[in-house]
């Protein structure tokens, strides 16, 4: 799913996204890796650590406000502007490294996903990622939903959240063979009193769309008063995130 990105909130407000990030470079393996996409490449700061490391590295993302941080950012470094489901290369890489990205793709859009990542990879590549996975952000996503409900709304669920096994037999089914898999909790520390609030303002879009103003105000206000026994703690919030972390091999 594509949504119009505040690029400078983004990079100022939420730069844990990228700073975890910068553990999953360290799941590409081998001497001979050269060639890396960087798919969802938001505003290039990992895109341009790969770079860093010696690969020749292309970031693609499908938002203008993300490439156009990314290019003023990094200029020597290659953006160029595509959609994860529906990106073509020129000639095929040794690595397609993805972080926070794919679980804002449709369940149902993901088989083509990754018959794009797989057609993408030489024989022998790896597709090196970072997601959301199950059960992140249970606590804010229940409170949401119990809330719209009450104001007469439906919240949709705005991410695909998957376990292991389900998201390792997808990418199996696409002629992928997974080597590395783990689920884990990681609380993760929001900036500022408002951190809650502006988390969901910056990333829970969808559900909100159609929603009258006072009524997303009063959402919002709810969400934050119940969930403060649970997620703020020593005067900072935490969102309480659950990582899936990936690494498949193109036989």
């Amino acid at each position: 799913m594509n949504q119009k990105w505040n690029a400078e909130n983004y990079s100022s407000g939420f730069s844990f996204v990228y700073k975890y990030g910068n553990d999953v470079l360290n799941l590409i393996e081998g001497e001979n890796v050269h060639d890396v996409i960087d798919l969802g490449c938001g505003t290039g700061v990992l895109t341009n650590a790969l770079s860093e490391r010696g690969y020749k590295v292309t970031g693609i993302d499908a938002s203008d406000e993300m490439l156009a941080k990314a290019r003023a950012s990094f200029p020597a470094v290659n953006f160029v502007k595509g959609d994860a489901v529906n990106f073509v290369v020129d000639a095929p890489v040794d690595v397609v490294f993805s972080n926070a990205v794919l679980h804002w793709i449709d369940k149902k859009l993901q088989p083509e996903m990754m018959r794009r990542v797989y057609g993408a990879l030489r024989p022998g590549g790896q597709f090196v990622f970072e997601m959301a996975g199950y059960g992140c952000g249970k606590a804010i996503h229940d409170e949401l939903a119990v809330n719209f409900r009450v104001l007469g709304y439906d919240y949709v669920m705005p991410f695909f959240l998957p376990k292991i096994g389900e998201y390792a037999a997808m990418l199996e089914a696409c002629g992928f063979t997974a080597r590395y898999a783990i689920l884990f909790d990681r609380p993760t520390e929001l900036k500022g009193d408002d951190g809650l609030r502006d988390w969901i303002r910056m990333f829970i879009k969808r559900p909100f769309s159609g929603v009258k103003d006072d009524d997303r105000d009063e959402i919002l206000r709810r969400t934050n008063e119940n969930l403060r026994g649970k997620l703020f703690h020593g005067g900072k919030w935490y969102a309480d995130y659950v990582r899936l972390r990936m690494r498949a091999i193109k036989q």
